[in-house]
């Protein structure tokens, strides 16, 4: 059974910094694509940021792109989402993603942590 837990939020003032993590367990994270995923309140869960498993490929929404980093530790199966430079607009509860297969890019079918809540203030 995959599991996944979210750690690291909390409450920061804007342009401040947090690093969530994500542990995984019941895979082997190496081999499946992984992903972050953001949703604020009444708004629809959206992509953030997603690092493949094969080599060091990453992805970023536009939103993102300069300001957070993905990265994974494979032997901690566990992967990172380092945010800096936080803008209000960054609320959300903050999911972790696997892919469903291995070497799969979509998240759809995958398995999803329960979230962490970061909350930006001014």
């Amino acid at each position: 059974q995959v599991q996944l837990v979210e750690s690291g939020g909390g409450l920061v003032q804007a342009g401040g910094s947090l690093k969530l993590s994500c542990a995984a367990s019941g895979s082997n994270i190496s081999t499946y694509d992984m992903g972050w995923f953001r949703q604020a309140p009444g708004k629809e869960r959206l992509f953030v940021a997603q690092s493949r498993a094969t080599g060091s490929t990453t992805y970023y929404a536009v939103s993102v792109k300069g300001r957070f980093t993905i990265s994974r530790d494979n032997a901690k199966n566990t992967v990172y989402l380092q945010m800096n430079g936080l803008k209000l607009e960054d609320t959300a509860v903050y999911y972790c993603a696997q892919a469903q297969r291995p070497y799969y890019t979509d998240f759809h079918g995958g398995y999803w942590g329960q979230g962490t809540q970061v909350t930006v203030s001014s």
